[in-house]
């Protein structure tokens, strides 16, 4: 604690002890203030400007320290100042001593607070930014709430002071009012309770919702306001249309059918999306042929003299189109119709809020009206414009799967999870591949160390890893094809038989309708909390909508997506983001949830790192995959999670234990005290738990066992 905080918290206690302690409480007692009525309207009357700022400056210490009184106070205006001048001192008093209590509480606490408890509060502190004005301004207005608690609590938060002082001014005055007038009549008041009566109070509490209503009303006239220059038809043919067939679009489609609406799913090319058909399960097939064959090649690590595998890359592919087509009817039309999913093979474009145009294969054209759409519509690869990358021809994660011969050199441009997984399958085929990457690290979402053992592991293979490169052009000379980068100001020139692009992913934007009824877009669909875009009604989920480019985020989406679209105005629900894992299935392979280091440092969350290295792990050794390691950071003195990295094998399984623990609240203490067998590499996640216990040990309980068990020797 800083000098000036602990100045100030001395004050604070120093004059909350004196109040105590001196018993000054009695002087804003109910009775205490009937008794002297009459001398204290003497006094008025004989000083009334001291008497007004004495006054004044006690309600602000009473309010500003949290002091019971504050409503006798507010009595006392009325009964010595009258109704005009008894408000006016009683509200700024009260405005101005409840914004000295939100400012002692943000300097005293709001940092602390923040720290160690900032993830859970994110949510907290995003809808205050948005309209915690909004939110204030309801809860003044009724005055059952104790205000005290509202200030000090409202410091803890992101809000302006401006915009507290200027809410609590005008939200606390209808309530002020009523007591001041009651004051005014201070002789006849029995109790406190006695000002508040029920109908009172079902007043207030009315006035208290009426700002809520209001938004709802506004949220109304907004929404009828951006429809307003189109017809809503009179009935509909669906509650729900869905543009896009991938992961967002089918658990979409199925929510909305289980709860029997009536849905319609609109997929221009395959079921699936992109997951299915060129991305994680083709990958994820082609990565499995490439670890096997790097297994073969380690056979003298595994006790074996040698051994070999005679394969043709022509029928890898094959097997994994095999693979596309056995997880095909997982996706499929047949399956989705039989969950009770209109399913529509062609191309959709939207031509108002309410009504879509579906072009099927066959070239007919059918215009449906529907309450709500959900756009699912995917992404697709980013080629960037780099002069000459047209004439030499380019590989994407979409098309590389058409390739039958193995490039002999290959060039990868980029080193986030898409391009190192490919590497590293590509050169365990026999590809000489050089990776090319403009940034300073590989992975680099992920902690350095993370980047480092992946950039070794790759090295160690062969893979020619180009760090702080960045491809300036695309040249064919003498028949060759060349990429030609820039290393810190010098020309790089690196041929190759083939280039794969994966610099990352665009969001599916154009071509079914949304510049024309004119949604919001930006690098992806503007959507708010809610997953709705400009139009109330239109909502949007997966790689279309962001933030995160994963199959299960997508899916996570679509639940929201569809409840929301099918259940609005009478209930929605936020998208929550706070437990997302994900993995790079490289070796070692990678995974992730919450925070790691690198987000920790830059948001400047106070965290604790419990490290465990799994080449101590039984398991690991027997495998001989001893290698890579667990961190986890927790909250400084507590086992709450905050984030895991697991780098090793069977990383993407083992984070499963952690996301878990995470979205219910579990700590370290029990996942230690929670059976895992032997040998497994499960394992790893309790010898961690260990690791943070040991550095939380009770280390002057155990001194006292200690002597306990030395007593008990004799």
């Amino acid at each position: 604690m800083t000098r000036r905080r602990l100045i100030l918290l001395v004050a604070l206690l120093a004059a909350v002890t004196a109040f105590i302690v001196l018993d000054l409480g009695r002087y804003l007692g109910l009775d205490y203030m009937k008794t002297q009525q009459a001398a204290l309207e003497q006094w008025r009357a004989g000083q009334p400007l001291l008497a007004a700022l004495l006054f004044f400056l006690i309600y602000v210490a009473v309010t500003g320290l949290s002091l019971p009184g504050a409503a006798v106070m507010t009595l006392a205006a009325g009964a010595i100042f009258g109704l005009l001048w008894g408000t006016v001192l009683a509200s700024f008093a009260s405005s101005i001593g409840a914004t000295l209590a939100f400012l002692a509480s943000r300097f005293l606490l709001r940092d602390w607070v923040q720290s160690r408890f900032g993830q859970r509060l994110r949510a907290i502190n995003e809808g205050v930014g948005k309209e915690g004005g909004f939110y204030l301004f309801t809860l003044r207005l009724v005055p059952v709430f104790p205000f005290f608690m509202i200030n000090l609590l409202m410091g803890l938060t992101p809000m302006r002071s401006a915009t507290f002082y200027w809410v609590s001014q005008v939200g606390m005055l209808a309530g002020t009012l009523v007591y001041v007038n009651a004051g005014t009549q201070l002789a006849g008041i029995e109790n406190l309770r006695g000002i508040l009566s029920p109908g009172l109070i079902a007043s207030f509490a009315l006035l208290g919702i009426f700002p809520l209503i209001a938004k709802k009303i506004v949220d109304g006239i907004k929404a009828r306001k951006i429809h307003a220059r189109w017809t809503r038809p009179a009935r509909f043919d669906r509650n729900l249309i869905v543009i896009g067939g991938g992961s967002a679009g089918l658990v979409t489609a199925y929510i909305a059918a289980a709860v029997k609406a009536k849905v319609t799913l609109i997929e221009k090319h395959k079921l699936g999306g992109d997951c299915l058909n060129t991305g994680c399960v083709p990958s994820k097939a082609l990565i499995r042929t490439a670890k096997f064959l790097s297994h073969v090649s380690r056979a003298r690590e595994l006790g074996c003299r040698s051994a070999s595998a005679d394969f043709s890359f022509a029928e890898v592919m094959e097997r994994v189109q095999h693979v596309i087509r056995q997880v095909e009817p997982h996706d499929s039309v047949e399956r989705y119709t039989g969950l009770g999913v209109d399913v529509v093979e062609g191309s959709a474009k939207i031509v108002s809020p309410w009504e879509v145009e579906v072009t099927r294969r066959d070239g007919t054209t059918t215009r449906l009206s529907t309450r709500s759409i959900v756009i699912a519509a995917g992404a697709r690869p980013f080629v960037p414009p780099i002069p000459g990358i047209e004439e030499v021809g380019y590989l994407t994660s979409d098309n590389v799967w058409n390739l039958r011969e193995l490039p002999k050199r290959l060039v990868v441009l980029g080193g986030g999870p898409i391009g190192c997984e490919l590497t590293q399958a590509f050169a365990r085929f026999g590809s000489k591949v050089t990776q090319v990457e403009m940034l300073p690290r590989l992975m680099i979402r992920e902690d350095p160390e993370v980047s480092d053992l992946v950039v070794q592991r790759f090295r160690a293979e062969g893979i020619a890893v180009l760090l702080n490169h960045k491809a300036k052009a695309f040249v064919v000379e003498n028949g060759e094809k060349t990429l030609v980068a820039e290393h810190e100001g010098r020309e790089v020139r690196i041929p190759f038989d083939a280039v794969l692009v994966a610099v990352g992913r665009v969001a599916n934007l154009k071509g079914y309708g949304l510049e024309e009824i004119g949604v919001a877009t930006g690098r992806t669909v503007d959507t708010n909390e809610f997953l709705q875009t400009s139009y109330p009604n239109i909502y949007a989920a997966g790689d279309v909508a962001g933030p995160y480019q994963f199959t299960h985020t997508a899916a996570h989406q679509a639940w929201y997506a569809a409840v929301n679209a099918l259940f609005d105005p009478y209930r929605k629900f936020r998208a929550d983001y706070s437990v997302i894992p994900w993995a790079t299935f490289v070796e070692p392979e990678v995974a992730r949830v919450g925070l790691n280091e690198q987000e920790a440092q830059e948001q400047g969350i106070a965290h604790e790192v419990s490290r465990y290295d799994i080449d101590d792990l039984d398991r690991a050794i027997a495998d001989s995959e001893a290698h890579g390691f667990i961190k986890v950071l927790t909250v400084p003195g507590k086992d709450r999670i905050l984030g895991v990295t697991i780098v090793g094998e069977h990383a993407g399984d083992l984070i499963a234990e952690y996301v878990l623990a995470m979205k219910h609240g579990i700590g370290l203490n029990k996942i230690l005290g929670t059976i895992h067998i032997y040998p497994t590499l499960a394992e790893a996640n309790k010898y961690v738990a260990g690791v943070w216990k040991k550095a939380h040990a009770p280390q002057r309980l155990l001194a006292w066992v200690e002597r306990f068990h030395a007593w008990r020797r004799g």
